[in-house]
């Protein structure tokens, strides 16, 4: 039977289901690797008891329970689903493919990816990634799995915290494309050796805060390194202003912008092969501050201090603001294990320079500090709380080399990024930092909490604003 008529019945049996259900498709390969875990998840589908009997049944008819299909399926299906021993040792060169099977299979794809996202064990958001034992968590036991992101405990139930996620539409290249065909292709230099700039933005009650200061930094970064064939600036606002527009969103938005140097011609490290102009992505979520995978601004978060250090603009300059992030993603993984949000990142003289995501201040004797931007990257975010604290408040904001010791002992330490706005430091590497009462900590400090409400007034006030909808 091929790919278009199974597309075809599927299609049919969808038509007949419920509504909110779905006819339940099963990849032969996927129930060959994991038998039990596709059987009972395909018992659930239907809604029948699932046996253990099931894995044991031999081979052959069965005619106290075979149905009208049986005879079929013995004949003719159970052919071609490969269920036959394989050793898993022996890797055997298939034949070369002819031009005119090639030509067959990318006809065929498009069916066979359409089966494949609805399929048992397959992740519908990345059809693509390989079935594993732990996709199959059914409903009733997902809520036992939890993950932590920046010092939140999540659901796996509830990472899409907001359902809509799964639905959202994103801008690829010149195009708005489901979540789930969002893709660049294999060559592009974003893939190749994480040749990408990017920006994270907020879209706050029908306007997109500082969106001007957050393209010309992506803008500059892309010059640094020497892109070819940038786009313009009208051309990222009209992507930006589609995508938003597409999905409807005008409020509690981030937006993850990325442009890449391009696909290349060939497989390589080398620029000059990027002859097709760069990439532009734009991927929108609803997540809202305070979000599950934001952060925690009222009760605070934990830090720990990173093994390794900062880079140095001798090495990378962090103020152009590339893909690169293996600098910032190893003090995460030291966070995830040491149960903290994340982790404060020291230059190679030894005093702190951010996070391994936001810029970071402190708070002594009313005054406010944070280290000088030579390893970490001034913050669009981090430029705004210095001024509001500085002219607004009133406060003393100032820049200098920041020790370790220093934060360890401050009133108050906060951090500040787009994604989060500014979180207060509830803990670094085991000392308590700012007020508490009986032993509980109360979260952001006196001066935190100012330039908290000053900073929410601004995005209030303050931004680019979305055009109407026509």
């Amino acid at each position: 039977m091929g790919l278009p008529k199974l597309v075809e019945i599927y299609s049919e049996l969808r038509r007949l289901h419920p509504a909110g259900q779905s006819p339940v498709v099963i990849d032969s390969a996927t129930l060959a690797k994991y038998p039990e875990s596709t059987l009972q998840a395909l018992c659930e589908g239907l809604q029948i008891k699932y046996c253990p009997e099931q894995l044991q049944w031999k081979a052959g008819p069965k005619p106290d329970i075979d149905g009208l299909w049986a005879p079929y399926w013995y004949q003719q299906v159970h052919n071609s689903t490969g269920f036959h021993a394989t050793n898993s040792e022996v890797v055997n060169m298939p034949a070369a493919l002819s031009p005119a099977e090639v030509e067959l299979y990318r006809e065929a794809l498009p069916f066979f990816d359409l089966l494949t996202r609805k399929a048992i064990g397959r992740d519908p958001l990345n059809p693509g990634s390989s079935p594993a034992a732990d996709s199959f968590i059914s409903a009733n036991n997902a809520a036992d799995v939890t993950v932590l992101d920046h010092g939140l405990s999540m659901r796996l139930s509830s990472t899409l915290s907001d359902a809509r996620n799964a639905h959202v539409l994103v801008w690829v290249g010149d195009r708005l494309l489901p979540r789930e065909l969002a893709k660049v292709s294999v060559f592009d230099s974003a893939v190749q050796g994480g040749d990408a700039v990017w920006e994270g933005l907020r879209v706050y009650q029908g306007s997109v805060f500082m969106l001007e200061q957050h393209i010309q930094r992506l803008l500059d970064s892309s010059k640094a390194m020497a892109f070819a064939n940038v786009p313009s600036r009208a051309f990222i606002k009209q992507a930006i202003f589609t995508t938003l527009a597409a999905n409807g969103m005008r409020d509690g938005v981030h937006l993850r912008l990325t442009l890449s140097r391009g696909a290349k011609l060939t497989s390589s490290m080398n620029p000059a092969f990027n002859v097709f102009g760069c990439n532009l992505i734009v991927l929108p979520e609803w997540k809202p501050v305070g979000d599950a995978a934001t952060y925690d601004n009222n009760r605070g978060i934990r830090l720990i201090t990173a093994t390794n250090r900062r880079n140095s603009p001798q090495c990378v300059d962090s103020k152009i603001h590339h893909c690169n992030l293996i600098n910032n993603i190893l003090p995460k993984i030291q966070a995830n294990v040491g149960g903290a949000a994340d982790a404060l990142m020291l230059d190679l003289e030894g005093f702190v320079s951010e996070t391994n995501a936001t810029n970071v201040f402190l708070v002594k004797n009313g005054a406010v500090l944070t280290p000088h931007a030579d390893y970490c990257l001034p913050g669009v975010t981090r430029h705004t709380v210095m001024t509001l604290a500085r002219e607004r408040l009133g406060l003393s904001v100032v820049e200098r080399r920041v020790s370790l010791a220093e934060f360890h002992a401050a009133d108050e330490v906060f951090t500040t990024g787009t994604m989060g706005e500014l979180t207060p430091v509830v803990e670094i590497d085991g000392r308590q930092i700012g007020p508490s009462e009986g032993g509980v900590r109360l979260g952001a400090g006196p001066v935190t909490r100012l330039i908290q409400e000053a900073y929410r007034d601004l995005t209030a006030t303050t931004g680019y604003p979305l055009p109407n909808e026509a």
